[in-house]
């Protein structure tokens, strides 16, 4: 297993500013692992804090659709109102009326706990103000899907209001460590707010954690100043731009360099990294080449070759990516691969390749939802525990809420993520050079006709430029067949001998004119 998977990972950030918004790759190892783009007009991001307003009641769905300002009246499900919901409908009705003056909590008085088990229409009201947090973006046709468990999050630490507990990230193997950071935590907490540890505060200082307290104090402060005078619906408070979250989430000392396309968004990254990272200022570099970014970083091919129908891995196997409405569907094949008299270790390493490549896929193309993979038969079951195995540990990297099912008495595994932002999809079928994406050509029995026209314009505009006629070799042979061919009757023609020459670049009905200095002949 150590062979499969690679415990030091070498992590780049390329970013591409351009007029449409900003598109950022990571690259781990040299391949590409996540993509993102931020456009210029997205409104609305997962983590904006806004205060809505309620539209209309669902009991049949036992929700709520509320208008947050965004097109469609975004979607609050019971199950996301949290059990604080009334003191934290008291606490934005009281600073919005004038009568609470403080944004912190040390002497709110809560309210009694929703139940679990209870009806939307039992505790919000139609055209009350409400405090909510985007828990997923607009996907497809509905709007985005809110949360009234609100959360403001930091490199190190989660601040979440009207909580009153405090965690830390289980991804933090020493318990010693976990034991320091709890009690860290709750020397520093101010009262009636929860604290969850991440795990970039593994040995960290008091000192660090305190600064990034401030921080999201001071964020509570800002929405606190506008609900006093905020006509609803608005937003309160956005999300970090795309740039500033990525590293947020993933900035570690495995960063070997960040490279970006654009002097202002450098400045805007080395002043963010100086403020979360400043020692990790130096590895931001701008990129002043004369090729795209993305090319020159061989990000346009990878993604050329990552999306699409098949995924071909480098031992010749392949993906087969299917999407439906319900579930996404991958089929691992073998290719040549099974040539090798053990087969069963043969489609064990076939298996393993494609449990990385998938766990690639899934990351890059962000996809959420319900995953199943029909994986090489095994009959082996040491071998199918190892694949399990290792699809949990690939599946580490991956920053989405996600459970891995072991496989099934089929050979299939089932996979659920979270889904938080619309799937992304590259298309990167191009159109046909020959057909222009008609799906048709020009009748091929009039090829010869059109080519011996276009030669007829050239011999009177050019009548003694040297001529060379370039072609698929499939035409060359057809030009040149038997004595009576279509090059002895031109040269009879015309008393010219034109030269033809075999192109396998060419599209089977493609031709081409060029003069003696080898320069193309454009007719258009």
């Amino acid at each position: 297993m150590a062979n499969h998977i690679n415990t030091i990972v070498d992590k780049e950030l390329i970013i591409n500013a351009a007029e449409t918004g900003v598109e950022l790759a990571l690259l781990e190892n040299g391949k590409l692992v996540e993509l993102h783009h931020q456009r210029t007009n997205n409104n609305f991001t997962v983590g904006d804090i806004l205060i809505g307003k309620i539209r209309k009641m669902m009991p049949g769905l036992n929700a709520a659709f509320v208008d947050i300002g965004h097109r469609k009246d975004a979607f609050l499900h019971y199950t996301d109102l949290g059990p604080k919901l009334r003191s934290l409908v008291k606490w934005t009705n009281g600073v919005m009326n004038g009568s609470i003056n403080t944004p912190k909590l040390d002497n709110f008085k809560f309210d009694d706990e929703i139940v679990k088990t209870g009806k939307v229409d039992q505790v919000l009201n139609k055209r009350w103000p409400i405090l909510v947090q985007i828990l997923k973006e607009p996907i497809s046709t509905k709007g985005p899907r809110l949360s009234c468990e609100l959360t403001l999050p930091g490199r190190h630490m989660v601040l979440s209001p009207f909580a009153d507990s405090v965690s830390v990230s289980k991804k933090i193997a020493s318990g010693e460590e976990r034991k320091r950071l709890h009690t860290l935590a709750e020397s520093i907490k101010p009262k009636n707010f929860g604290i969850i540890i991440r795990t970039a505060a593994e040995g960290k200082k008091v000192q660090e954690l305190h600064e990034e307290l401030v921080r999201l104090l001071g964020q509570w402060e800002d929405i606190y100043r506008q609900l006093k005078t905020v006509n609803p619906p608005a937003k309160l408070l956005s999300e970090l731009d795309k740039p500033a979250s990525v590293l947020r989430d993933l900035l570690s000392d495995g960063f070997s360099r960040i490279v970006v396309n654009d002097k202002d968004l450098l400045a805007d990254v080395r002043a963010y990294l100086q403020n979360i990272s400043p020692d990790q200022v130096g590895i931001a570099q701008l990129y002043s080449g004369s090729k795209p970014i993305f090319d020159h970083y061989s990000i346009t091919k990878q993604i050329k070759a990552s999306f699409g129908k098949t995924a071909t891995m480098s031992s010749g196997a392949y993906l087969v990516i299917e999407k439906t409405e319900a579930m996404h569907v991958i089929d691992v094949n073998s290719g040549h691969k099974m040539t090798t008299a053990d087969v069963d270790q043969t489609i064990l390493g076939v298996n393993l390749e494609a449990a990385e490549e998938i766990a690639r896929q899934i990351r890059l193309r962000d996809i959420g939802g319900l995953i199943i993979i029909d994986f090489i038969d095994m009959r082996n079951q040491e071998h199918k525990k190892q694949l399990a195995k290792a699809m949990e540990d690939f599946m580490r990297k991956d920053r989405s809420q996600h459970t891995i099912l072991p496989l099934s008495k089929f050979g299939l595994m089932q996979i659920t993520r979270e889904r938080a932002r619309p799937e992304v999809a590259v298309d990167t079928a191009e159109v046909c050079p020959t057909c222009g994406g008609t799906g048709k050509v020009n009748a091929t029995i009039l090829l010869t006709d059109d080519i011996e026209r276009d030669l007829e314009f050239i011999m009177q505009s050019r009548p003694r430029s040297p001529l060379v006629l370039r072609v698929h070799p499939y035409l060359e042979a057809y030009l040149r067949k038997g004595m009576a061919n279509r090059q002895v009757r031109w040269f009879m023609k015309y008393n010219r001998w034109i030269r033809i020459l075999p192109n396998a670049d060419y599209q089977l009905t493609d031709y081409r004119f060029f003069d003696g200095n080898e320069d193309e002949i454009r007719l258009n």
